[in-house]
């Protein structure tokens, strides 16, 4: 597995299986919950030769059903943007969060076809009881040298649900900030959701 493609596979191997048991995952500490989805998800992923394949609907379907109700993607979107989201609309906010999903899933598609042997272990948890946000670190290991992998997370009503994800001592957020910041002083929001648009129109064409 490419390293840089690395977070969205672990991502799916984390948090797919959450609506197995709903009830559960709201009691749940954050590291239990991703070490007995890590489990269970990964013999899915492996059982699965259309994920495998890379077969983008498959993966798209996968991540509404099962990825993004375990992940504030608002925020994350919201993050990524920086002080420039709350200048946006709410059907900007509502294009952006979309056409940013399109690109992470289009973009590490083909990093679900690598995970074969891979196994997921994660290290003591370092938070309070009264803690509402934390970060769970974790390393996938397999083929190569162990992938660092650390999720922040946060506590909600609806259970712990993540919104960022640090890869070799890179977080995604940030990674994108940067991205997103070059592209909208230079052409605003609407330049951003157009560069979105055509990046997935290119990824689209290269998975086909």
């Amino acid at each position: 597995m490419k390293r840089g493609h690395s977070w969205l596979a672990a991502l799916l191997i984390t948090t797919a299986g959450a609506f197995s048991i709903p009830a559960l995952a709201q009691d749940e500490s954050p590291d239990a919950l991703l070490k007995r989805l890590s489990t269970e998800v990964m013999a899915t992923i492996k059982a699965d030769p259309a994920i495998q394949a890379g077969e983008v609907n498959r993966i798209v379907a996968l991540v509404d059903s099962q990825i993004m109700p375990n992940v504030n993607f608002t925020r994350m979107t919201a993050s990524v943007v920086g002080r420039h989201w709350r200048q946006a609309t709410p059907e900007q906010q509502k294009q952006l969060q979309d056409e940013f999903k399109t690109l992470l899933v289009r973009t590490y598609a083909g990093a679900l076809g690598e995970v074969k042997d891979q196994t997921v272990t994660f290290k003591p948890m370092r938070s309070k009881p009264e803690d509402t946000e934390v970060v769970v670190r974790s390393e996938v290991r397999g083929k190569g040298d162990p992938i660092q992998l650390d999720y922040r997370m946060e506590k909600t009503a609806g259970g712990w649900k993540i919104y960022d994800i640090n890869v070799l001592g890179v977080w995604l957020v940030e990674t994108y900030r940067t991205q997103f910041a070059q592209e909208i002083n230079a052409k605003g929001i609407d330049g951003l959701i157009a560069s979105l648009v055509q990046r997935n129109k290119s990824n689209m064409a290269k998975t086909r």
